[in-house]
Parts: structure tokens; C-alpha cells; sequence
């Protein structure tokens, strides 16, 4: 019985994710969104408000987080997986969150293409997609 229960839950869990990323116009400021989804390289970068932004996407990386490790903890039912990921999430935000301030506050076109790749770690779940194998990996060997 506790299996379909956690099929159930890991289908919801990854329906959240994509629920964020179908939304994320809706639910976060972000002049990014546009910006990135246009001929980018050539463009100014967009008006923003940085507290706003810097909220926002902090809010989302921390929604996409909390079902992450959510997920961890159902694939392999180890707190001491789930307490790692957590190190691991609040170390690359502090990390991720620095950068990304940088590349808002100075803005530089030759930049556009490295802040992209960098805003990708805080606004979608590719932790999840680096730590789901590794963790397998790991487990396999143990």
C-alpha cells in the first residue's frame, strides 16, 4: 500500500514543479522572462526593481527547493540525504543569489549569455536533475 502512495505523491510533487514553471508569469516578477525569450544578445537590458526581483527569485528558488527535497526524501527515504540537500540548496543559493546580484546591478551585454545560465540554477529545479542521479549513484555503491 505504500507504494502507489508514494507514486501518488512523487506525481504531485513534479506536478508542482511544473505548475511553477507554467505560472512563473503569473506568480514572479521577473522582466527576465521576456528579455531571454527575444533576440537577447542585442538588446538593452530590461527596467527592473531589484529588491522585487531579488525576492521573487529567491521565493521561487526556495518553492523549487522545498518540493525538491521533498522528492529526494520519497525516492530514497534517507533524512541524511534530505539534511545534505538542504546544505547543498543553501550553500549554491548564497552562492547563485551573489552572482546573480552582480550581473542585475551590472548589467553588461557581453554578460547576457552567463547571467542566463546562472539565473537557471535559482529559477528552475536543476539541482533536482544533478542530485537525483548522484544520490542513485551513491546508493548503488554503497
Amino acid at each position: 500500500m505504500r507504494r502507489p502512495i508514494n507514486f501518488i505523491l512523487l506525481g504531485v510533487l513534479f506536478t508542482l514543479l511544473v505548475m511553477i514553471r507554467f505560472f512563473e508569469m503569473d506568480l514572479f516578477y521577473d522582466p527576465y522572462l521576456l528579455f531571454f525569450q527575444n533576440d537577447y544578445l542585442y538588446m538593452d537590458f530590461p527596467n527592473r526593481e531589484v529588491l522585487k526581483l531579488t525576492l521573487h527569485t529567491s521565493l521561487r528558488y526556495f518553492l523549487n527547493s522545498s518540493i525538491s527535497l521533498g522528492i529526494l526524501y520519497l525516492v530514497f527515504k534517507e533524512v541524511s540525504i534530505v539534511k545534505f540537500s538542504a546544505i547543498f540548496y543553501g550553500l549554491a543559493y548564497v552562492i547563485l543569489i551573489l552572482i546573480f546580484l552582480y550581473f542585475v546591478i551590472n548589467p553588461r551585454q557581453e554578460d547576457y549569455y552567463l547571467f542566463f545560465n546562472f539565473r537557471r540554477f535559482l529559477i528552475q529545479p536543476i539541482c533536482l536533475l544533478l542530485l537525483l542521479p548522484a544520490f542513485y549513484y551513491y546508493k548503488l555503491r554503497r
